[in-house]
């Protein structure tokens, strides 16, 4: 059984250069809209399919090492989305949700800027952001025969782990000796190929421009995930370096960065068939798990997770409506786990749609009869389907377990705020120093008006009486833990009146208390914060995850990934005419394809782009997602569009069939010249499922046209001076 579960690493470089090669030689077998390519790697393996969809540029204008070129501009923003340089002073574009945090941590009652929008009128507006970064990348390389030196196919997964480990420390050390550089490695295709990243880390990111959420944020939920679009998701910030134009912490003596290189923006609009390119930092997809994976995550996992959330958003909505702090205080976190919530709802009918499970069952069975032909191949691969479905069996429920008790002690801010003072207690309780102990004190003392400063104690109340009464209800209760099944019993059920109590004396329920609590805090006041319930719920929740959940399903999950990467060597094997492309892992990769409506179901048919004329259309006064702005319904009226409407009309949004997942918002989109046309914000409903299973009649990315974008900051925001910095082509 060892040998069969271990990675064939010996010649899985060569493997990989025959596959792709063969897929160039059977060309039949390509999704050409289909895929996440290494930038690196495409001068080999992608160019001339690129070039024969309509791209006029070369390899090396994507990515170089040796002369300006796009990945110089392409940038990892805040680790989770992406962004773009379009201007020679640093000046950036993202998503408004990708900005939604800064924006919302800025806003106060006098300067709402979620409702209102912010717009710098000089860089000494410009509002810093601490703790947010931008990461570009400055090269990329193959890094295999490094990794897995030593590695063999006799080994455990613990040494190989070990040797692996060993072995990438000194390749980042030297990647980035003198160069004030970061790196790392990250494994692709499951763990059967290596990739270096260096990258330059800035530090100093200043937010210049936001639409209000009536633009920004147009539509928000119900609109979310749903083609057509109307929203005019952006939001601008500006990088800021040393004199010598290197990363620096804010400093006011920080000047703008001065990029190698930023994009060109065109004028000249789409129009359907034209080549898109998205390049950017996707997140995570799924493409070649077992059956196995696709189904705990559709049927177990997912549901009930779906669940809990939409209780939380309907309570958060609720307040929200009631009182304009709360909206404020809010916005952020219902918009973040909001996202999540309804994409996984529309995954879990494209799965439905597709029969993903299904299809990925029939592959399965005619990969296990062609292993079973093979003596040789039965010795290498013969218990893969097995294991999967015994090692996936467990991992499920302990997965569940971990996951939503994470949602409930995530669901009231009380908990947060009673595991903060944990280390203190610690510290006080085994005769910490004097000065670590004070040092903890002023520490939490001071985060506290940023951690209240979004807490509302109705609105978190309601949300603590939710998530105790769904945890006692959708987890088994061998799940729950004891503290939580001692209040429980306690209270009878009745959380509510409990939680009034709660509320109005624990020093987790209001900032003042808090403060004066870590301020006396001692000895003598370890009993007090053991018994206080917040406290004894969220540290109980904690400690029985770590005694009985996580240690096993860490297992598990190193079982499922050394599995992973057996399958994936197996599958390339056994679809030698495959082009394979590797899942998304938060790395530069680009996407590629054409402006392309779809047929949603019986006789609807989208268009590939949306207008103002939409917009106008949804207008409603009466609810905040929806209440266009006066001064953009007058610009509607006048026509007042500048040089950013195509036949008389202001384009907003637009459609292709590039492969996109999570981390690709912000992306730019690129046409065939290498001008920036649009920015990618989201997928359709229909195909939304594409992180497992990719479907091209359906599958879309939507972006937001450059010229809407241009428009707001022009004529909407009078913020013309920013339109001078960057280089429109006409």
């Amino acid at each position: 059984m060892k040998s069969s579960l271990m990675n064939t690493n010996s010649n899985i470089k060569k493997m990989l250069v025959l596959f792709f090669l063969l897929a160039y030689i059977i060309p039949g077998n390509l999704r050409a809209d289909e895929g996440m390519w290494i930038p690196l790697l495409i001068e080999k393996y992608n160019i001339k399919l690129m070039q024969e969809k309509g791209f006029r540029l070369s390899a090396e204008d994507i990515y170089s090492i040796n002369k300006a070129c796009m990945k110089d501009a392409v940038l990892s923003f805040g680790g989770g989305c992406t962004g773009e340089i379009i201007s020679g002073e640093g000046l950036l574009i993202t998503n408004h949700h990708c900005g939604r945090s800064m924006i919302q941590k800025h806003s106060t009652l006098e300067h709402d800027y979620i409702a209102n929008g912010f717009w710098a009128m000089s860089k000494q507006e410009e509002l810093p952001n601490p703790n947010l970064t931008v990461t570009i990348l400055k090269r990329m390389d193959d890094v295999t025969d490094r990794v897995l030196k030593g590695v063999t196919d006799q080994m455990t997964r613990e040494e190989r782990e070990k040797i692996i480990r060993s072995n990438i420390d000194p390749i980042i050390a030297e990647a980035i000796n003198g160069t004030g550089y970061s790196a790392f490695v990250r494994p692709f295709y499951m763990g059967n190929q290596y990739f270096l990243f260096v990258n330059e880390v800035f530090r100093d990111v200043r937010m210049v421009g936001a639409p209000p959420a009536a633009i920004g944020n147009f539509g928000s939920e119900t609109d979310n995930w749903i083609w057509p679009r109307h929203t005019g998701d952006f939001s601008l910030f500006r990088i800021y370096a040393n004199k010598d134009n290197k990363p620096a912490d804010y400093s006011p003596d920080n000047i703008p960065y001065k990029p190698v290189y930023f994009f060109p923006i065109s004028l000249k609009g789409v129009k359907e068939g034209d080549f898109t390119m998205v390049f950017g930092y996707p997140g995570t997809t799924y493409e070649y798990v077992p059956s196995y994976y696709v189904d705990m995550v559709k049927n177990y996992i997912n549901p009930k997770i779906i669940d809990i959330r939409t209780e939380k958003i309907r309570i958060m909505e609720e307040q929200m409506a009631k009182d304009p702090l709360v909206r404020i205080q809010y916005y952020a976190k219902k918009s973040g786990i909001a996202n999540a919530w309804k994409k996984w709802q529309g995954e879990i009918l494209g799965l439905d749609k597709m029969n993903t499970i299904g299809q990925k069952q029939d592959y399965e069975a005619g990969f296990i009869k062609w292993v079973n032909e093979s003596e040789t191949r039965k010795a290498k691969y013969g218990e893969i389907m097995s294991s999967y479905e015994k090692t996936y069996s467990a991992f499920k429920e302990l997965l569940l377990a971990n996951n939503y008790t994470a949602e409930v002690s995530g669901g009231a801010d009380v908990f947060r705020f009673a595991s903060s003072v944990k280390t203190l207690m610690e510290l006080v309780e085994t005769g910490g120093s004097d000065d670590a102990i004070k040092q903890a004190k002023e520490q939490l003392v001071k985060s506290a008006p940023s951690m209240f400063k979004d807490y509302n104690p109705e609105t978190d109340k309601k949300l603590f009486i939710a998530v105790m009464e769904l945890y006692g209800v959708n987890l088994d209760a061998k799940w729950l833990s004891p503290q939580y099944i001692s209040y429980k019993a306690e209270v009878k059920g009745n959380f509510s009146s409990s939680a009034e109590k709660l509320y109005l004396k624990s020093p987790f329920a209001d900032e003042k208390r808090f403060v004066e609590f870590v301020t006396k805090f001692g000895k003598s006041t370890i009993n007090a914060l053991k018994k206080d319930k917040f406290y004894v719920l969220a540290n109980g929740m904690s400690v029985f995850l770590a005694a009985n959940v996580q240690g096993e399903l860490i297992r598990l999950n190193s079982d499922i990934q050394n599995l992973n990467r057996l399958y994936m060597a197996a599958q390339m094997e056994y679809e030698k005419g495959k082009l394979f492309y590797p899942d998304a892992n938060s790395t530069l990769r680009v996407a590629y394809g054409n402006i392309k409506g779809y047929k949603a179901r019986d006789a609807v048919y989208y268009e590939s782009y949306s207008t103002l004329e939409g917009i106008i259309e949804k207008d409603n006064p009466d609810i905040f997602d929806y209440d266009v702005p006066e001064k953009l319904k007058e610009l509607y009226r006048t026509k007042d569009y500048g040089r950013y409407a195509q036949g008389g009309r202001m384009p907003v949004c637009f459609i292709a069939d590039n492969h996109t997942t999570g981390g690709n918002s912000g992306s730019p989109v690129i046409n065939a010249e290498g001008q920036l046309i649009g920015v990618n914000f989201d997928r359709d409903w229909e195909g939304v499922a594409s992180d497992m299973d990719f479907n091209p009649d359906q599958s879309r990315n939507i972006s937001l046209d450059i010229r809407y974008a241009l428009f707001i900051i022009d004529k909407f925001a009078g913020a013309g001076y920013l339109i001078n910095e960057m280089k429109l082509v006409d």
